[in-house]
């Protein structure tokens, strides 16, 4: 049995409703995944950008907290130089003023001859020299004639050996130090100075960190002595 015109419309209409339907189901379906995948995108950006910034701003922390350090530090390490300058300072002046007092040495004249003997004896055996030239302040020259000759005896019996001084009376040590003499070998190869003002500085050289104590405290962060 044919189908009239209408039932064709009919049918054509149900089929284009059904696929409209289906259309739309779809449409939404698709809008729906859409969605959430926009969603878990924009989620993973908004992460991804978070995580970007946290560690921006903590690299920014790091490195604020490490110019703290840094000046930190750098004060500190001024303030130890400037302390270390004062100290320095302090142990030229108690030095200076050890110095000074060298030359109430020499007022004592018995006391400073035998001085001027020991320090010709010292000479004596670390020379070990047939002769030398002697040279010492012209002030001291009578003083140092007399403590020449026990010197010579002194050195005679610890050594076993002769020696013949000279005082150098063209080269005069200068009259502003304290005190004491220095001895040459012939061509001036080799001299030794045992002034007052030489022994003073290896006996502070020898003694910086004894100095340095008595002066300022033991220091807990020093490990070495020097």
């Amino acid at each position: 049995m044919a189908l009239s015109d209408a039932d064709v419309q009919k049918q054509i209409h149900h089929m284009m409703a059904f696929i409209e339907q289906e259309a739309n189901e779809k449409a939404e379906e698709i809008d729906a995944r859409a969605e959430e995948e926009f969603t878990i995108e924009k989620g993973r950006l908004v992460q991804q950008n978070r995580l970007k910034i946290i560690e921006y701003y903590e690299r920014k922390e790091k490195q604020v907290e490490l110019q703290k350090k840094i000046g930190a530090s750098n004060l500190l390490n001024k303030s130890r130089l400037e302390v270390l300058k004062a100290q320095e300072a302090h142990i030229k002046n108690v030095l200076h003023e050890a110095r000074q007092k060298l030359s109430i040495l020499s007022q004592n004249q018995a006391a400073y001859s035998k001085l001027l003997e020991d320090l010709i004896c010292q000479g004596l055996c670390q020379l070990l020299e047939p002769s030398l030239i002697l040279r010492c302040r012209q002030a001291d020259q009578a003083l140092v004639e007399q403590a020449i000759s026990r010197a010579v005896v002194s050195y005679k019996n610890l050594s076993g050996r002769d020696c013949k001084l000279e005082i150098d009376t063209a080269n005069w040590l200068p009259a502003e130090i304290c005190g004491g003499v220095e001895m040459l070998t012939k061509g001036n190869r080799i001299k030794i100075s045992n002034t007052l003002e030489a022994r003073l500085e290896m006996l502070a050289q020898q003694m910086l960190p004894e100095i340095r104590a008595m002066l300022f405290g033991a220091n807990p962060n020093r490990k070495f002595d020097n």
